[in-house]
């Protein structure tokens, strides 16, 4: 009986990471278009699988494999020893020169001489059967080989078993269904910690449930968390005055709120005579309206959302609309607030001409709902649960040679981690925000449901949300200008990206995987009327929703996380929540009445703790230049 044989050298690589090696017994095949070896037991020769070490074995093959597609690994665990995961580089697998009868050398055609089956992923025992692949990424109508199709989908069919849909609030983008952290596997966790914030400062206040005496009680405090932060202690220095709650606006924590009107809302009780006094000599509202120079803030999202009780006290939110005017020295300044949305005679209009204390209260009320929106909406929704909507959709419906999973995951993978802490700490009983945030726990679902309800796919891209906003063009708009330069680098290398994949937008119709990962995002994510594609026609049209998650889950998250710190270390200018209700009149508070508005003590260090954990970069991250603000006043 004739027969052929082959020789193959494979090598399997371990990682260097000091704790990438393992104890257990490694068993690899190689599978073939014709066939596949029998189990290889790696560590027979004595190689272990150390962290850095390269296993050489020796593969003889008497029945033809055809061309070498994949290759399978599985970890057996080692009777009397730790069952340790192994962080696996890769296996390279070189074709020996053995001839067949025919005086052929049994491999095929078009192989190199060694191929590299990439793996650089933990493997458990528990993992069972690892198939890794040679060659390129590629899309599914680019397989030529029914074996490679069918390993494609037993990896979405795997997938789809491990990573399942829940629902967290009605009406808001679905999360990952996870009962614990290691039902994740350690591909998936979070595991470049930065060291921890020196919090030692805020230790101490926690048995001080009362409210600050004086601003001299917070800055002593302040002096001592806040001296090393260069911004923060500007914002301590500039925070009552009005050109930098303007600037706030537009290069704060949350530079997403602010439009150009050029009406006035219905329901804000204002007059061209009022705002007469705070606009140019030779203009008035109705030409600044329609030059551009008006905007606005609108927290309509906050009408009647339930308020906290807070050490033992009723909370209470204000929904604001605010009305700022683009002044002749190029400053955004605020000219008219109203509180709450209905007018009345208990909802006074405070103007920056009204007493001192009455205008600076409003402006904190403003802030303190600000700070309601920026937490729930502007981060929580628009970076971190986005980057988990399209996580989960990635692992369940591109498979890893997909080129859009490989493009996709280094900004989402680390979202499923983070957000299933966050529900299970911040957003949970007891957590910062049943205990020290004004909306808390019962008004959180209200507030996070309608913010998604409200949400745009034209919100979500940049240049479409700067331009309809309006503010694009604003000299001072810093986050905006750097915010566009970021989107365009993205999306001339996504769009680059698309193109080495797709060749004409009739292949991006027929890749099934992408459309049913479209499907799938929509399925669990924002409602029907947010705008989101339902369907791709296009390479542009995939080009700008990559682009989209991958800025929402970087740049955005970075100018709205990172910079939460140094914004809200002065208390006064980001006040969680608020003690009083909003003045139904105006001339009766004084300075000393101010502080019995804002937080109590020890939760003003709680809630300072909290944002210190959060705004510590990990320790790959690479910061853009700051841009400094010091000359935007003068």
């Amino acid at each position: 009986m004739s027969t052929s044989c082959h020789e193959f050298e494979v090598t399997v690589h371990t990682s260097p990471g000091p704790t990438s090696g393992t104890f257990s017994r490694l068993w690899l095949n190689l599978i073939g278009s014709h066939g596949e070896t029998p189990p290889l037991s790696v560590s027979e020769g004595g190689c272990l699988l150390l962290p850095g070490s390269v296993c050489p074995v020796q593969v003889r093959v008497s029945a033809p494999l055809g061309c070498l597609l994949l290759v399978r690994l599985r970890l057996e665990a080692r009777t009397g020893f730790p069952d340790l995961d192994w962080h696996c580089s890769r296996v390279e697998v070189r074709s020996l020169a053995v001839e067949d009868q025919r005086g052929g050398r049994g491999a095929c055609p078009g192989d190199p001489d060694i191929q590299v089956f990439l793996c650089d992923r933990w493997l458990r025992t528990a993992d069972g059967d690892i198939e890794l692949r040679s060659g390129k990424l590629c899309l599914l109508m680019d397989e030529t080989e029914e074996k490679v199709k069918q390993q494609r989908i037993r990896q979405l069919e795997h997938h789809q078993k491990l990573i399942r849909w829940r629902e967290f609030v009605e009406g808001a983008p679905h999360c990952v269904d996870l009962n614990s952290l290691s039902e994740l596997g350690p591909n998936l966790r979070y595991t470049f910690k930065s060291p921890a914030a020196n919090l030692y400062y805020l230790r101490g206040f926690a048995g001080q449930a009362e409210s600050w005496t004086s601003f001299s009680e917070l800055e002593t405090v302040f002096s001592f968390i806040g001296h090393q932060n260069n911004t923060a202690k500007f914002v301590q220095a500039h925070w009552e005055e009005d050109w930098y709650f303007g600037y706030q606006c537009l290069n704060g924590c949350n530079p997403l709120l602010l439009r150009q009107t050029s009406i006035l809302p219905p329901n804000l009780s204002v007059t061209p005579d009022m705002l007469r006094p705070f606009l140019p000599d030779c203009s008035s509202l109705e030409q600044e309206l329609q030059t551009g120079n008006i905007y606005l803030l609108d927290y309509e999202v906050l009408d009647n959302v339930p308020a906290n009780v807070i050490n033992g006290k009723q909370t209470y939110l204000s929904a604001p609309l605010c009305l700022l005017h683009l002044n002749q020295r190029g400053q955004l300044v605020p000219i008219a607030i109203q509180l709450q949305q209905t007018p009345g005679p208990h909802n006074p209009l405070f103007l920056p001409s009204d007493p001192g204390c009455d205008w600076l209260l409003a402006k904190i009320f403003v802030r303190s709902a600000d700070f309601q929106c920026h937490q729930i909406a502007s981060h929580y929704l628009r970076t971190h649960m986005l980057g988990e909507l399209c996580c989960v959709s990635t692992l369940r419906q591109l498979p890893e040679t997909h080129p859009l999973h490989q493009l996709l995951m280094p900004h989402i993978r680390t979202s499923l981690q983070i957000n299933f802490q966050a529900r299970a700490s911040l957003l949970a009983a007891d957590g910062v925000f049943d205990k020290a945030m004004g909306c808390g726990l019962e008004g959180l679902p209200v507030l996070l449901s309608r913010a998604s309800d409200r949400i745009s796919y034209q919100s979500l891209c940049v240049p479409d949300d700067l331009t309809e906003r309006g503010v694009d063009k604003l000299p001072q708009s810093f986050y905006a200008q750097d915010a566009l330069r970021v989107w365009d680098a993205l999306h001339r290398f996504v769009f680059s990206w698309v193109s080495v994949y797709y060749s004409g937008d009739d292949e991006v119709q027929q890749d099934s995987e992408l459309q049913h990962w479209i499907s799938d995002l929509n399925a669990h994510g924002f409602n029907n009327h947010s705008g989101f594609p339902q369907c791709f026609r296009t390479k542009a049209e995939v080009s700008k929703f990559v682009t989209m998650i991958m800025f929402s889950c970087s740049a955005l998250h970075a100018a709205v996380n990172f910079s939460q710190l140094d914004f809200a270390l002065w208390m006064p200018n980001c006040p969680a929540y608020m003690l009083r209700p909003p003045p139904q009149v105006k001339g009766e508070v004084m300075e000393d009445d101010i502080m019995s508005f804002l937080p109590h003590v020890n939760l003003t260090c709680r809630v300072l703790t909290a944002l210190m954990l959060l705004s510590q970069p990990a320790v790959n991250f690479v910061s853009l230049q700051v841009v400094s603000v010091n000359n935007y006043h003068t």
